[in-house]
């Protein structure tokens, strides 16, 4: 969603970089393409004007003037600024001192306040509470089956005594789930009230009275993050008619102009908590201001990555595995490997995966056009091998990869040059296992492929020219067709870094 908002900033700062001093001019120049990229990204005027105004007053100040680098404290005032408007710290939830602890969801009908029910139960689940989702949406048709569908799914309970479609009284609907969740140990309840395709009376005095019926302990104002500054409005009339705690931003993986999401913790004063990217059930996190920032400003967000993996790897099994390594490559079999791409798949989708590394935003591109499916296709060609070449992929000869190709659906080649990946890789981990720094397969000028080229470098230095002309000519005509054929870094001449794209192998390698 701030792929545009990225880009532009990317290119205003790359202007910076490389003076040594900045004047007033280039501080004014940088102050209106950031003014520029935010308008365009559909953020508030009123925040777009405090901001820069925040960013010029500190950046004309003896915090830049004075820095040794200039172009990176200017950076780091505008990350800390959006930091700022995006709320600052992280805003916790508050749990009652006496459960249940009641969350009240409230917004506009479409903003996907029920799949959020769902969302925040099984999130709540894992942090060790047993939530009740409550059914208190009782006009839109079907939304009790929905969020009963959706309870399911995320392996929750809901409380749904109304059928809904028009009929029930949302406001005794609530009143019952307090006791219901006293009753049955629930020390949460989710309540999932109706919304309006636009704000009314009528919903409002609903909201209203729901909330002053099981007093709250937290009111979510729940907004689609793609419906431009209308958000803004939204929020504002939700503060001022009902009073909400804090905002969950839905639909953060659209390619709309989410500049407006932006803008209402700064608008409303209350923090966004929650943000939801994606539709499956475990797409949904807590909203980390500073981790926002640095993915915006193209930094990574190294920080939820390492949450993720370490919600979805075994610390034993990460252990075990270690230990395989470092006794030696042949240890690590085919299912090992398959193991671990499992675990990995369970993270998430790879393309967001490698968007939280930092400075992938360069390669964006092709980071989107990863064929997610890869990763089955290969689960697929080693489950269709024995026992017996999973342990040792070197018995597999033609007659075994032309059998395992027609098992899995696939090419020869595809079979083979899975063993050669795996390989490559199983070199790789070793080493990385043992404490080396290892040059990654299909990847020039990394790590050992950088030092074989020092080496050749050097012995290349001393070596002498031959002493016989017609040889001598021969050699240099051959050096000048080396340099015609291979660019820098191994790519083909003509092309740059504008044209990188990632080697077919690392694209498989990393699903």
């Amino acid at each position: 969603m701030f792929d545009t908002l990225s880009d532009r900033l990317a290119s205003t700062f790359k202007n910076l970089r490389g003076k040594g001093r900045l004047s007033e001019a280039d501080i004014d120049a940088t102050a209106r393409e950031i003014r520029i990229a935010l308008l365009e990204a559909d953020v508030a005027l009123p925040v777009v004007r405090s901001f820069i105004k925040q960013i010029k007053e500190r950046a004309l100040g003896a915090e830049v003037s004075q820095a040794l680098n200039p172009a990176q404290q200017v950076i780091k005032i505008v990350n800390e600024e959006l930091i700022g408007i995006l709320g600052g710290e992280t805003r916790r939830l508050r749990f009652a001192k006496q459960p249940p602890t009641v969350i009240m969801l409230a917004g506009l009908q479409g903003a996907g306040k029920t799949t959020l029910a769902g969302k925040l139960g099984r999130w709540l689940k894992g942090q060790g509470h047993a939530p009740l989702l409550v059914a208190c949406d009782l006009q839109r048709p079907n939304a009790v089956n929905q969020l009963s569908v959706v309870a399911e799914r995320a392996g929750v309970a809901v409380f749904a005594p109304e059928p809904g479609n028009g009929v029930g009284d949302p406001v005794k609907v609530a009143q019952d789930s307090i006791e219901f969740a006293r009753t049955k140990q629930h020390d949460v309840v989710i309540v999932d009230t109706a919304g309006r395709l636009g704000i009314d009376q009528e919903l409002m005095q609903q909201a209203a009275d729901i909330r002053d019926a099981v007093s709250p302990d937290e009111v979510l104002f729940v907004v689609d993050a793609m419906i431009g500054q209308d958000a803004v409005n939204t929020a504002e009339a939700f503060r001022d008619g009902v009073g909400f705690d804090g905002v969950v931003l839905s639909k953060l993986d659209g390619d709309a102009r989410g500049g407006a999401a932006l803008s209402i913790a700064h608008v409303t004063g209350r923090q966004i908590m929650f943000a939801s990217n994606g539709e499956k059930l475990d797409d949904f996190d807590a909203f980390h201001p500073d981790r926002m920032a640095s993915r915006i400003l193209g930094m990574g967000d190294m920080l939820s990555l390492i949450e993720k993996a370490e919600q979805t790897f075994s610390q034993q099994e990460a252990e075990k595995m270690a230990a395989k390594l470092a006794k030696g490559p042949k240890e690590f079999t085919l299912d090992d490997f398959l193991a671990q791409m499992e675990q990995v798949r369970k993270m998430g989708s790879i393309s967001k995966l490698l968007g939280m590394l930092p400075g992938m935003g360069q390669i964006k591109e092709q980071i989107n056009n990863l064929d997610e499916r890869d990763v089955d296709r290969t689960a697929a060609i080693i489950k269709s091998m024995t026992p017996a070449e999973r342990q040792d992929p070197t018995i597999i000869n033609g007659s075994r990869r032309a059998r395992i190709a027609r098992g899995s659906g696939v090419e020869v080649s595809a079979v083979k040059n899975l063993v050669e990946r795996f390989f490559d890789a199983r070199k790789m981990m070793s080493k990385m296992a043992q404490g080396g720094m290892p040059g990654m397969p299909g990847m020039p000028g990394m790590g050992g492929a950088a030092k074989r080229k020092g080496k050749q470098q050097k012995k290349a230095k001393g070596k002498q020219r031959s002493g016989n002309p017609m040889k001598r000519k021969a050699e240099e005509q051959a050096a000048a067709a080396r340099r015609e054929q291979g660019g820098a870094f191994g790519l083909p001449a003509g092309q740059g870094g504008q044209d990188f794209e990632l080697p077919d192998e690392f694209k498989k390698f990393m699903g």
